[in-house]
């Protein structure tokens, strides 16, 4: 009991304005990594539960759905991403009372929206799907499994927004923790449903359920652990309250963020639409490809989050010359990683596609999809660390403007041409990498060119 009280208590923050750079960015990034692996885990025995014990009907139809999900959540991540900006900039620059008045700005907006989300995802679910050409034997199940994800969507608000606080000062371990906690509760919480009380819960109904309630434990988990802090972070729910010049700051750097995740999933929903049309085996494989895509993704995300916090903290104290070694740091770091990464994932393509289903129709599709675009993951690097680090600098509007014009515009061209000239599985996927390659030259231009300290959030003492 003393060590799990010891996850509540105050723990020391990461100042990552002074240092070694890479053993910041390390000790940030690896606890992200292995939380996004739990998270990817607990998706993961969603995914094997569906396939094995459900049907294949029932896991193409929650795979399929992902990129909804997505969208909606990523919206939410990217005006989060505001406050965890806006918190690092006024963290590094010593400067307390906006970073109280920013921690509980963040968090009743997260409120407000949760609800906000939950009645309108349940609204627009079927207009949603029918969008996406749902198959008709795959409706049902889909639209059960988005009912109840969304009506429990506040408490992975809730989780993410309270983790982003924490990693804004350097502590990324306790989010690490309680992702644990969630996924070990999803587990269990998916096979006593699913298998045992099989009679009772319908089996997407029992996924579903599994992953609202352990999503809203987790969230639960993180809010305890702010209101126990005793420093610049701690929550008072008598201190909820909107400040209305921080919410403009958290506005700035969230919004366009928010769109640009949103700009990134509304084009795979796009991307998904095309490959529904070639039926529920591919769109099996698709969500078995995605399942995997996942996992060669932490590297980059993880990181990302790491540039983003340690550019902000530097620009708060002005050291902008150290915040640029960091980015630098930050791109060899996750190419090499996800290199290391991606060479075993094309190797092994056939073993990890059985490993989610069995059926070779699906498998063939998976198998394929992997072969065929993981070698280009590298690509993704720039775009993601590139993307952290203006974003941590205040300038999400940028890296919005660059998502839209590679993944939206011109992935879109790319599909319109490709559906009809040649109307094959292998040419659609391929606009994934595409995308990447102008997204990341753009990017890269840009960032060499642009002053990092213009857009700083915090006035100096």
């Amino acid at each position: 009991m003393s060590k799990l009280g010891a996850l509540f208590r105050p723990k020391q923050d990461v100042d990552m304005s002074e240092g070694n750079i890479l053993r910041h960015l390390i000790n940030y990034s690896f606890p992200l990594m292995l939380g996004n692996v739990f998270q990817i885990l607990y998706h993961t025995v969603d995914t094997w539960v569906l396939g094995n014990y459900v049907g294949g009907n029932a896991y193409s139809a929650v795979g399929s759905v992902g990129s909804i999900t997505t969208l909606l959540v990523g919206l939410f991540m990217g005006l989060s991403s505001g406050a965890g900006v806006v918190i690092s900039q006024h963290y590094g620059a010593k400067q307390e009372d906006k970073v109280q008045e920013a921690v509980h700005t963040s968090i009743l907006m997260t409120l407000l929206l949760g609800v906000l989300f939950t009645f309108v995802g349940i609204a627009i679910t079927p207009v949603m799907l029918n969008l996406m050409n749902m198959p008709p034997e795959a409706m049902g199940d889909a639209t059960t499994y988005l009912t109840i994800y969304f009506a429990g969507i506040t408490g992975l608000m809730l989780y993410n927004i309270g983790a982003g606080i924490l990693r804004a000062v350097g502590d990324s371990q306790r989010p690490f923790y309680f992702l644990v906690v969630c996924a070990v509760l999803n587990t269990i919480l998916d096979l006593l449903f699913v298998i045992f009380l099989k009679g009772y819960i319908p089996g997407v109904a029992g996924v579903a359920l599994a992953t609202a309630l352990s999503q809203f434990i987790s969230a639960i988990l993180v809010l305890i652990t702010l209101m126990r802090n005793t420093n610049c972070i701690r929550l008072s729910l008598r201190k909820l309250k909107i400040h209305w010049t921080v919410l403009k700051k958290i506005l700035t750097v969230g919004i366009p963020a928010a769109l640009q995740m949103a700009i990134t999933s509304f084009s795979n929903i796009f991307v998904q639409s095309y490959i529904n049309h070639f039926g529920t085996a591919c769109m099996g494989g698709w969500t078995s490809y995605s399942k995997i895509d996942s996992v060669v993704m932490i590297p980059m995300s993880s990181i990302s989050l790491a540039s983003t916090t340690f550019v902000g903290q530097n620009l708060g104290k002005n050291q902008v010359e150290r915040a640029r070694k960091g980015v630098t740091t930050a791109l060899l770091l996750a190419i090499t990683t996800t290199i290391l990464i991606s060479i075993p994932i094309i190797i092994f393509a056939p073993s990890l596609a059985y490993f989610f289903n069995d059926e070779p129709a699906i498998n063939y599709h998976a198998e394929l999809m992997l072969r065929w675009m993981t070698p280009f993951y590298f690509l993704s690097s720039f775009t993601n660390i590139y993307t952290g680090a203006l974003r941590g600098s205040g300038n999400s509007k940028a890296p919005m403007i660059i998502t839209l014009a590679s993944y939206v515009a011109f992935r879109q061209i790319y599909l319109f041409i490709m559906s009809r000239v040649c109307n094959k599985v292998l040419p659609i996927i391929m606009g994934y990498p595409a995308g990447w390659l102008l997204c990341a030259i753009l990017l890269t231009i840009y960032y060499h060119k642009v002053n990092l300290g213009k857009t700083r959030l915090v006035e100096d003492n």
